[in-house]
C-alpha cells in the first residue's frame, strides 16, 4: 500500500493482524523464540497487556524530565566534535544521542552501549525473508546473551530503570513472562534508537539541500517543534511499516487482497501523497497541518514518538545554534540497505563553528 488513506486503513483496520497463525512459520533457532513475544509482532490482548507495562516510561510528562540530560549530552558531543572541520554528523551525534538515551532509561551500561548499535544495525539491515535471514543469527545470539547477563544482574543488584521494573514484573509471575521480558528489552534497544538516528540524520539532510529552511530555522529557533514534524514527514524514518497480515479477503483501491497476504505499508509514499499534502516533495517548517504517518498509527502507534520528538528537537536545535555554516563534504552518501528502516550509513558534512 502507499497511498495515505491505504496505509492508514492498514495500520488502524482489525481486518490487518500482525500475526499470522494460520501460516506455515518460517523455521527460527529455538533461542530466537523468546523474540516472538515482542508486542511490535502482536495481536490484542497480548500487545495491549504488554504496551501498558513499559507505556509510563515513555508519556509526555517522563519524557519532558528527560530534556536536561539530552541537552547536556548534544552539548557535549558537539564539544568534542568542534575539534575538527569536518564531521561525520551520524557516527558523530545522531548516533550517540538515542543510543545513550535510551541505554540509561533501561539501564545498561556505557561500556555495552556500542555493541547494541553495532547488533541492532547488522539485524536491521538483514533481508527479513529467506536465506539472508540466517547471517543475522549470530548477532541475535550475541544480543540476546547480553541482556541475559542485564536481567541477572537487575535480579541481583536492582536499581533505578526500566529493566529493574521490568524483571520484578516478570518476578511478580502475572503479567509478564520471561520470553515476554526478554523481548520487550530487545525491542527498544533495538528500534528504541534506529528510528532516530534516521529522524536527525535525514532530517539534517533534508535542510542541507533546502538553505533556505535551514537559514529560516536558524533565525527562528522557535520553530523546530514544526521542523521536526515537517522533517519526519520530508525524510522518513521509517520507508514501511512493519508487516501486517490479512484475516480474511480484502479490497483496498480495487485489489483484493486474499485472506493471510503478507501486507506493506508504505509510510515513505504515504508521506508525500499529494492528495493529502499540499507541494508534498517541498520541505516547509511551517507546514501546518502535517498529519504525517511517520510514528504509525492505530493501536501500534510508536510508543516512543515523545521521545524522539524531543531527542530530534534538541539534536537539530542546538547543532544550528553550535555552527555558522554546515555544507555536505566531497563524499557519496550511501543509504542503509533493508525493508524497514530509512536511514544515511554515515553523513560527513564541513562544519564552521559557532
Amino acid at each position: 500500500m502507499t497511498r495515505y488513506d491505504d496505509v492508514v486503513r492498514v495500520l488502524k483496520d482489525d481486518l490487518f493482524a500482525k500475526s499470522n497463525s494460520a501460516a506455515n512459520q518460517p523455521w527460527v533457532p529455538g533461542f530466537v523464540k523468546p523474540l516472538m513475544r515482542n508486542m511490535l509482532d502482536l495481536d490484542e490482548p497480548d500487545h495491549g497487556r504488554l504496551r501498558s507495562l513499559v507505556s509510563k516510561a515513555f508519556t509526555p510528562r517522563r519524557v519532558e524530565q528527560m530534556r536536561d540530560r539530552i541537552q547536556v549530552l548534544t552539548a557535549d558531543l558537539l564539544t568534542a566534535a568542534a575539534q575538527r572541520d569536518e564531521v561525520d554528523l551520524i557516527r558523530d551525534y545522531a548516533l550517540p544521542v538515542p543510543t545513550t538515551i535510551i541505554s540509561e532509561l533501561l539501564g545498561v551500561p556505557q561500556r555495552d552501549q556500542l555493541k547494541f548499535h553495532r547488533w541492532s544495525r547488522a539485524i536491521v539491515s538483514g533481508n527479513p525473508s529467506g536465506w539472508q535471514m540466517l547471517k543475522v543469527i549470530p548477532y541475535i545470539w550475541m544480543f540476546l546473551r547480553l541482556i541475559r547477563k542485564l536481567v541477572r544482574a537487575k535480579r541481583v543488584q536492582p536499581q533505578n530503570d526500566l529493566l529493574t521494573a521490568l524483571v520484578q514484573t516478570e518476578e511478580a509471575g502475572k503479567q509478564l513472562s520471561e520470553d515476554e521480558l526478554l523481548a520487550m528489552v530487545f525491542l527498544p534497544l533495538l528500534a528504541g534508537h534506529e528510528t532516530t538516528v534516521n529522524l536527525i540524520g535525514n532530517g539534517v539532510l533534508a535542510l542541507l539541500h533546502n538553505p533556505d529552511q535551514m537559514q529560516r530555522l536558524r533565525e527562528d529557533p522557535s520553530l523546530v517543534e514544526s521542523a521536526v514534524e515537517e522533517l519526519l514527514r520530508y525524510g522518513s524514518p521509517l520507508e514501511t511499516a512493519t508487516e501486517r497480515y490479512a484475516r480474511e479477503d480484502v479490497t483496498i483501491a480495487g485489489v483484493t487482497i486474499p485472506r493471510g497476504s503478507l501486507v506493506f505499508a508504505v509510510i515513505a509514499s504515504a508521506n508525500r501523497d499529494e492528495q493529502h499534502f499540499t507541494e508534498p516533495n517541498r520541505l516547509d517548517i511551517t507546514r501546518e497541518p502535517n498529519q504525517h504517518l511517520s510514528f504509525g498509527m492505530g493501536p501500534h502507534y510508536c510508543l516512543g514518538a515523545p521521545l524522539a520528538r524531543l531527542e530530534g528537537q534538541i539534536a537539530i536545535s542546538t547543532l544550528l545554534r553550535r555552527t555558522s555554516r554546515l555544507a555536505l563534504a566531497n563524499a557519496k552518501l550511501r543509504w542503509r540497505r533493508g525493508l524497514v528502516l530509512r536511514g544515511l550509513e554515515s553523513l560527513p558534512v564541513e562544519v564552521d563553528w559557532a
